[in-house]
């Protein structure tokens, strides 16, 4: 397969790059706020459209079709162009908001939902890769900040904002609020947003997709549909589990012939990769499962308004941010990360363990520390299982698994949506049928009304209202009690994880991938861009020119060799113009410009730019040698020597990372090689 550099550029220049961005950063805002905001309203939805056994597929489809639909955007905005495809997955993303806003029945929300993924499953995959094309490697850090901040804030911001819709409009505007955002976004990408003119060829498994897909349909069926609309050993449920376990097998017959596997099976192979994906679907099953039903235990069982429910859903989503966020940032210091999923597994099983154990007379604040503890386990694991993964796969198989390790937690998450699901609304039906059967019930009192229309319970009298509160309290802490044994089965499974020594250039996942769902596809020579990228902040970059004077055996400071690396890139510099423009302190400045010329690397007549004398062009080449060597040394095992991808990935990056964040390269320069030309500090 053809491939094409990371970050290749856009066929028009840019000229104001914030625009663009902010485009993509509302399109992000839309996939990323759907995974969430419909929490809080779905019990009010039950009581609109009915089909309260049905309510976990509201979720379920959603996630399913953006999860199938995300390797093929991908791979088709390689091949015809992401602007085009981009533009088309926001138009599918609308109409099928559009559509669910006006649903009146659960099936056609539920249809509806499942169109909305598929646009969904574009907006996240394309949104990144868009950021590579439009954006510099050097600066791509700062900006995947950014789109990661954006999965952290509609983490806390889904729930309130679902609640507030739901208690001052209605549950439609949680689908319509889309529309005025989308609309938006689509006009600045079509007048601002530039087509790339380069394109990679793929063969696209077409196959492959489509059979995983029907895999994880076939079982989330059997596991929603199983004892509740038919029994467990109907030929309908029967059938489904035989029909899944034949698309498993031609998955793994046509992904073994497949040019390009969706889920390349010899990953499967390496133990590193096998445990993390099941535990990756453990994580899913949990988050996902609660993320769903804590709202109906709330608005139900404790008569919160909806607004109110996302208020007390904050300690969990705040604690998962919290441990997710320091988790990454103390791997990357200390380079140890398997404590922290057998941490994380143990501190969630502990919070499911807390969660069943409430019931309708909890108080607000043991619920919120129940919340705290589950979100705190959640973030634990979370954002290690990335790095794991990434860590012990070789360079040609980064970008395939990293999209895996997030491809199995959304698997779970679908599955657990709808094995809780499953389980509430059955033992919700058996436990009211218990405890109407002992009761005297009101004159032409229906007992399907209370499943029907959750708010209908307010009208009965306080001692039936009691009853029914307490069947739902049961029926859904039950569910957190059935998920323990699961999670427990993951915190067996992080112990065999091995540790191996971390590659520096992998320990920066987006905060995106460890929150979201979708399996964002990347490929190799794009991940290690994203991920070294994150050189370019100025403490990264004092300490990595720090280690290239070392490497290159000089006696030297390290803005002393930065200026002589500008010098060698410009033809010149002036040190009085850096120092002016606050880019280095002039202190700094003023000493590097001494050394360099105390010691015969670089002349300057009166008040001339700083030349390189003969021996500062011998020093700036082993300086540049030393550089591109200090960034091999990131990808540890990974030989670029080996690899010509790799090895053009890191002499094209090398200048780029490790310039100035003002330092941007001027018009028709390309390194060293290109023509000298005065560096302008001021120039953009």
């Amino acid at each position: 397969m053809p491939s094409t550099p990371a970050g290749t550029p856009p066929a028009g220049p840019v000229r104001n790059l914030w625009v663009p961005i902010g485009a993509l950063l509302l399109a992000m805002l839309l996939a990323a706020l759907d995974q969430t905001i419909v929490s809080t309203a779905l019990p009010t939805i039950v009581s609109d459209l009915g089909g309260l056994e049905h309510l976990s597929w509201v979720v379920t489809a959603y996630l399913l079709a953006s999860t199938a639909a995300t390797p093929l955007w991908g791979k088709l905005g390689d091949m015809y162009g992401r602007k085009r495809l981009f533009q088309g997955s926001i138009v599918i993303f609308l109409v099928g908001s559009a559509l669910c806003g006006i649903a009146q029945g659960m099936g056609e929300l539920i249809g509806f939902r499942a169109l909305q993924g598929l646009g969904g499953g574009g907006l996240i995959v394309l949104t990144q890769a868009i950021v590579g094309d439009l954006v510099p490697p050097r600066d791509r850090g700062r900006y995947q900040g950014l789109f990661g901040a954006v999965f952290g804030v509609t983490s806390v911001l889904g729930p309130l904002l679902g609640g507030l819709f739901v208690d001052n409009l209605s549950w439609r505007w949680v689908f319509y609020i889309n529309l005025p955002i989308g609309v938006v976004a689509l006009l600045v990408i079509a007048l601002v947003l530039p087509r790339t003119t380069t394109r990679q060829q793929h063969t696209i498994d077409y196959a492959g997709t489509v059979l995983i897909a029907g895999v994880a349909t076939c079982l989330v069926l059997m596991a929603s549909l199983g004892g509740t609309t038919w029994p467990w050993s109907s030929w309908q449920v029967v059938g489904l589990g035989v029909l899944g376990v034949v698309l498993l097998l031609l998955f793994v017959q046509v992904e073994r012939r497949a040019p390009e596997p969706v889920l390349p099976l010899r990953l499967f192979r390496m133990r590193t990769f096998a445990l993390a994906a099941v535990i990756s679907f453990v994580v899913g099953f949990a988050m996902f499962g609660a993320l769903t039903y804590l709202p109906t235990f709330l608005q139900v069982v404790h008569q919160v308004s909806p607004t109110l429910s996302g208020v007390h859903m904050l300690p969990m989503v705040l604690g998962m941010l919290f441990t997710s966020i320091a988790a990454g940032q103390l791997v990357s210091r200390t380079g140890h990360y398997r404590i922290f999923p057998i941490a994380g597994t143990a501190v969630t099983a502990v919070g499911l363990l807390l969660l069943s154990r409430l019931d309708e007379h909890s108080s607000n604040l043991e619920m919120s520390l129940c919340f705290l503890v589950f979100g705190l386990g959640l973030g634990l694991v979370m954002q290690v299982l990335v790095l794991v993964v990434q860590n012990a796969v070789g360079y040609e198989d980064l970008g395939v698994a990293t999209a895996g390790a997030t491809f199995f937690r959304s698997i779970g998450a679908s599955f657990g949506v709808a094995v809780f699901g499953t389980v509430f609304a059955s033992g919700l039906r058996d436990r009211l049928a218990d405890a109407f059967a002992g009761l005297r019930l009101p004159p032409g009192f229906n007992p399907a009304t209370v499943t029907g229309d959750p708010r209908a319970i307010t009208a009965l009298p306080p001692a039936l209202q009691g009853v029914i509160h307490h069947a739902y309290a049961e029926s859904i802490t039950r569910v957190f009690l059935y998920a323990v044994p699961i999670v427990l089965v993951a915190f067996v499974l992080t112990w065999f994880l091995r540790e191996e020594p971390l590659r520096q250039t992998v320990t920066t996942p987006d905060l995106g991938e460890t929150i979201g769902t979708n399996p964002v596809e990347r490929s190799s020579a794009d991940e290690v861009a994203r991920a070294l990228s994150l050189l370019g902040n100025r403490e990264a970059r004092r300490d990595l020119y720090r280690r290239i004077t070392t490497g290159a055996g000089l006696d030297l400071q390290p803005a002393s060799s930065w200026m002589i690396l500008m010098m060698h890139k410009y033809g010149s510099v002036t040190p009085s113009d850096i120092a002016d423009r606050g880019l280095i302190p002039r202190q700094v400045v003023e000493n590097a410009a001494i050394e360099v010329e105390s010691q015969g690397l670089a002349r300057r007549n009166g008040t001339l730019p700083l030349r390189l004398t003969p021996s500062g062009e011998q020093v700036a080449v082993r300086l540049l040698a030393a550089r591109r060597a200090e960034l091999a040394e990131l990808l540890g095992d990974w030989d670029d020597s080996r690899d010509e991808e790799l090895s053009a990935l890191l002499t094209r990056l090398s200048p780029a990372l490790c310039g100035n964040e003002q330092d941007r390269p001027l018009s028709g320069s390309a390194g060293p090689a290109a023509p000298r030309r005065t560096w302008d500090p001021g120039r953009t």
